[in-house]
C-alpha cells in the first residue's frame, strides 16, 4: 500500500527540528530509513532545495524554503507528485502560520510540535486519494517536477554514522535557490543609478585631489583616501544590491557607515546639502538592498 508515513520540519542552518508527525511505527527498515532522514537534517544547506533519497521500501522527499525544511518518508512506490504536493501544503501552512523571526530564533527542539495537527490532517487526506481530487493540482506540480526534477540523492552522499552525517564541502551551495534575489523594482533601480552617480562625483573628485597634491605639496593626502573610500562604498552597495551575499544586509550597514565616515572627513570641501545628498543616498540604497531579499524558491514555482 502507497502512503505517506513519517514527516517533519526542520530549520536548515543546524538541523533543529521544529516539528514532526507523531509516529508509533517499530518497522526496522523505517528506523533506518528515520535514520538517513536525520543524518539529511544536519547537512540540507548544502543540498538544492528539493531532494529524494531511495532507501529501500521508503522514500525520503524534501523541499525548502526561507531557512526551513519539510522532509517525509513515503512508501517506495507512492508517487512522486503526491509527495511534493504534500510537502508544498506543509510549507505554505508553516510560512503563513509562523514568521521567520520565530524559526530563526527558536532554541529548543519541536518548538512547533503544534504545528503536528495540521501535519496529521495532511497526512490522512493524502492517505486517502478520494479525498485529493479536487484539492490538488497535481498538473501544476506535474510540470513543475518534469522542469526541475528533484536531486537524487544516495545513502554514500550522507556517509551517516549513528544517526550523524560526516561533514564535506558544500558541493550543491552554488545552486541553492536562495541565492536568486527577487526582481528588481523601480525604487531600487533609482536607488541604483543614484549610488553610481555619488561614487562617480567622489571619483572625480578624488582624480583632482591626487592633481592638486602633485602641484602643491601642502595638500592633505587623506582627502584622496576618503574620496576614494567613498567610491568603493558606493559601488559595493550597488553589488550588493544586485547579487546575493552572505551577511549581505550587514555589508550594506557597514558600507553606509564608511560612506558617512568618508563624508564627516570631507566636511571641509562640501557644503552641507552635498553631504546630507551623499549619506541619504547612501541610506536609501541600504533600505533598498534590505528589501531586495532572496527568493525562497525558484521563480518559476508554482507558475
Amino acid at each position: 500500500m502507497s502512503m505517506v508515513v513519517f514527516a517533519s520540519v526542520v530549520r536548515v542552518r543546524d538541523g533543529l527540528p521544529l516539528s514532526a508527525s507523531t509516529d508509533y511505527e517499530q518497522d526496522r527498515e523505517l528506523q533506518e530509513t528515520k535514520r538517513h532522514l536525520k543524518g539529511l537534517s544536519k547537512k540540507l544547506s548544502q543540498f538544492p532545495d528539493r531532494c529524494t533519497l531511495k532507501t529501500g521500501p521508503y522514500n525520503v522527499n524534501f523541499t525548502s524554503a526561507l531557512g526551513v525544511a519539510y522532509l517525509m518518508v513515503c512508501t517506495a512506490n507512492y508517487p512522486n507528485v503526491l509527495a511534493f504536493c504534500f510537502l508544498d501544503e506543509l510549507q505554505k501552512e508553516f510560512i503563513v502560520t509562523y514568521d521567520t523571526k520565530r524559526t530563526s530564533s527558536a532554541v529548543r527542539p519541536y518548538s512547533f510540535i503544534e504545528f503536528d495537527t495540521f501535519i496529521q490532517k495532511t497526512k490522512q487526506r493524502y492517505n486517502s486519494p478520494r479525498s485529493l481530487s479536487t484539492k490538488i493540482n497535481l498538473a501544476d506540480m506535474q510540470t513543475e517536477i518534469k522542469l526541475r526534477p528533484p536531486y537524487q540523492l544516495s545513502p554514500e552522499e550522507l556517509q551517516a554514522t549513528n544517526g550523524f552525517s560526516v561533514h564535506t564541502p558544500p558541493k550543491y551551495k552554488g545552486i541553492a535557490p536562495t541565492q536568486i534575489l527577487e526582481p528588481v523594482t523601480l525604487p531600487g533601480i533609482v536607488s541604483c543609478v543614484l549610488s553610481v552617480l555619488c561614487g562617480g562625483l567622489n571619483l572625480l573628485r578624488g582624480v583632482h585631489a591626487i592633481e592638486s597634491i602633485l602641484q602643491n605639496d601642502d595638500e592633505d593626502f587623506n582627502y584622496v583616501i576618503a574620496f576614494f573610500l567613498g567610491t568603493a562604498a558606493c559601488l559595493y552597495q550597488c553589488y550588493l544590491f544586485a547579487y546575493f551575499s552572505v551577511w549581505r544586509n550587514s555589508k550594506s550597514f557597514l558600507a553606509l557607515a564608511l560612506i558617512c565616515l568618508s563624508n564627516m572627513y570631507l566636511y571641509e570641501l562640501r557644503n552641507m546639502w552635498q553631504i546630507l545628498f551623499h549619506v541619504a543616498v547612501g541610506a536609501f540604497m541600504t533600505l533598498q538592498i534590505r528589501l531586495r531579499q532572496p527568493l525562497g524558491k525558484a521563480p518559476d514555482y508554482n507558475v
